[in-house]
């Protein structure tokens, strides 16, 4: 046998399990030549000629699985984790004095007395907000107060069990199989688990058209948006349809229904276009990508990064290019809760940006056009503020395995094994409009 060290190639490896032989690689049986791949190309080998023998050569598969699959889950990846503290916060959504948009909204009369007060000036009972507000003889002291609300982080569960039979698990050790099945179906599951939560926070506003999703993770498209942009797309009739009578569970957020009645704290900057119909899809940009940044900077947002796909990507890459201008490149140091992990090339990894921001491609970025467009669309940007943007943990991801094998078959109730993976969390947010959404491009 060849000793192990000189085993350097596929060639080697036959070789050395075979025996040696010219280089066309053949084996000699029953006095004529068979190429000995030819079992992988028609079944069991069997010889050559009429002079067969079935049943001497079966193929051996091993039990290493090559996925065919991406599986990143980059979206969820990006999203700091915080512990789940309490199930609701208080929001300041209107000034004491100046409204209750980003700009501090007065009328002239009203910067002119609101808070000059002669000397000597008497109180008033004025509130301030009423017909006798800010009048001439209020002097600027009717008493002023800011206007709260409140918001629930309700946590929702994700989970997903597995399970093989006592059989199976036993016959793994004898033929050729995969081996420790429950091992292989812990790992395969678990990834599968974290690419369900991934698609779950990318879960586009037309994914409400059948169901409520209720009971999955707060999606980014459908916190990232604005009671205009959702009347745009229900005024269509393209990107949903009503469940019901009203797509209510749409326009809710964490118990606030206020995007359904007027423009408020919950909207964030988004940018669509005119509308929905079929010839109002647009091209991308710079103007718009630049316009959307100067607005949430207007807002108070201060953004961290942008999530897209990669046409998109391709597509801005093709833009900047034309016009002798190229994206940038930066390190990106994963985080969790706020620590960062240690720069250097194995935690870190390099990205495109964009005026400074990263961008993070993912597979599973969703597009928000007219639904008669079927070709052509490109993947919506998220531009996120992650200081106010954050997925809140209340149990992070657990494993649980019950089996027979272990000792507990009534715990399983049934002769076999079974497994559990769990997590209880929710995307929250505490600032809506510092984060924006780019949409309808083709």
């Amino acid at each position: 046998m060849t000793a192990i060290n000189s085993i350097k190639t596929i060639q080697d490896l036959e070789k050395a399990t075979y025996g040696g032989w010219d280089s066309n690689s053949i084996l000699k049986a029953y006095s004529s030549v068979t190429g000995i791949h030819q079992a992988h190309e028609g079944g069991v080998w069997a010889g050559a000629g009429s002079l067969t023998t079935p049943n001497v050569y079966n193929l051996i598969y091993g039990q290493k699985v090559w996925t065919m699959l991406n599986r990143e889950i980059n979206a969820l990846s990006i999203l700091p984790k915080q512990v789940y503290k309490q199930s609701g916060y208080r929001v300041l959504k209107t000034r004491a004095l100046g409204g209750a948009t980003s700009s501090f909204t007065l009328t002239d009369q009203q910067k002119i007395i609101s808070g000059g007060v002669a000397e000597n000036q008497a109180f008033t009972t004025e509130d301030g907000t009423g017909s006798g507000g800010y009048t001439t003889a209020a002097a600027g002291l009717s008493p002023i107060r800011p206007d709260f609300d409140v918001l629930h982080l309700s946590p929702k569960t994700v989970a997903h069990q597995f399970e093989i039979s006592e059989v199976a698990q036993a016959l793994g050790s004898v033929d050729d199989s995969l081996g420790d099945l429950m091992g292989v179906y812990r790992e395969e599951i678990g990834i599968t688990h974290a690419e369900v939560m991934n698609a779950m926070v990318l879960q586009n506003i037309g994914s409400y058209n059948a169901q409520d999703l209720t009971h999955t993770l707060t999606s980014l498209p459908k916190l990232v948006d604005s009671k205009a942009h959702l009347d745009a797309a229900q005024a269509s009739n393209r990107v949903y349809t009503a469940h019901g009578s009203i797509n209510a569970r749409l326009k809710q957020l964490y118990g606030s229904t206020l995007r359904t009645s007027a423009a408020s704290f919950l909207d964030s900057v988004v940018n669509f276009g005119a509308d929905y119909q079929a010839a109002s899809r647009r091209n991308l940009t710079i103007n718009i990508l630049n316009t959307v940044l100067r607005d949430l900077h207007v807002e108070g947002g201060s953004p961290k990064v942008m999530v897209t796909g990669y046409d998109t990507l391709q597509t801005l890459g093709e833009l900047l290019q034309a016009q002798e201008r190229y994206m940038g490149r930066a390190e990106i140091v994963p985080t969790v809760s706020g620590v960062k992990g240690v720069k250097g090339r194995e935690v870190g990894f390099k990205v495109a940006t964009y005026h400074d921001i990263p961008i993070i491609c993912t597979k599973d970025m969703p597009n928000t056009t007219n639904s008669g467009n079927t070709s052509g669309n490109l993947s919506d940007i998220l531009i996120l503020d992650t200081d106010h943007i954050f997925l809140s943990v209340l149990k992070p991801t657990q494993y649980f395995e019950s089996s027979i094998d272990s000792g507990d078959p009534f715990g399983v109730g049934k002769l076999g094994n079974r497994g559990l993976y769990r997590t209880m969390m929710e995307l929250g947010c505490t600032f809506f409009r510092g984060q924006g959404k780019v949409t309808n491009l083709q």
